[in-house]
């Protein structure tokens, strides 16, 4: 992997997130970015499998799309709290509390402002399920990566946040990647049955 498959990559990436955004059912659109998805991890150079995780891959873990778990929700402003994660291969990533969105039956999250070069909007989740057979990654899973192009979009002050795109780092699958994981305000005690899931 070089320079240009991880630009490669992050092209291939934003655009699928942008044809799912222009996909009027969400259902539909979660089929189109669960096979996009898997057709990367299991070709691309840039894919953060291990080789030996390539060896007859058919698709990564994905629960069925639950219309549920869908909220677009308005972001509240609040303190705008620093938060600084020390990672091994870059450095400190700093972000800064953005405000918080309130998801019905799931919790507050706190949404985050990446304050580095690239600027994006991130907002990372770690459920009751992370960790657990069947469940989320133990370190957590991540909703919204905008730098990355991981966006759902909704209007300036709200977010759609669907728990049916929530991902597993790239850490997860490669100790290399070095990955903000969820902090506090970004836990929440109720198990989340949908996105991906450990195998």
């Amino acid at each position: 992997m070089d320079a240009y498959d991880v630009l490669d990559w992050r092209r291939r990436v934003f655009a699928l997130y942008a044809a799912v955004r222009c996909e009027p059912e969400p259902a539909a659109a979660h089929d189109l970015w669960r096979r996009g998805r898997d057709e990367l991890f299991a070709g691309h150079p840039a894919s953060p499998l291990l080789p030996d995780q390539r060896v007859g891959f058919d698709g990564l873990t994905v629960a069925p799309y639950d219309p549920a778990w869908r909220f677009e929700v308005e972001v509240r402003p609040a303190a705008a709290t620093p938060w600084e994660v020390q990672t091994g291969s870059d450095g400190v990533v700093r972000f800064e509390r953005l405000g918080v969105a309130s998801l019905p039956g799931v919790g507050d999250l706190d949404v985050w402002r990446l304050t580095s070069y690239g600027g994006g909007v991130f907002v990372p989740l770690r459920d009751g399920s992370c960790g657990n057979p069947g469940g989320g990654y133990g370190g957590g899973r991540y909703l919204l990566d905008t730098v990355k192009g991981a966006d759902l979009g909704g209007d300036r002050g709200r977010l759609v946040l669907d728990l049916n795109f929530a991902y597993a780092p790239s850490c997860a699958y490669d100790p290399a990647w070095a990955c903000p994981l969820a902090p506090a305000g970004n836990t929440v005690g109720v198990e989340v049955p949908v996105g991906e899931l450990q195998p």
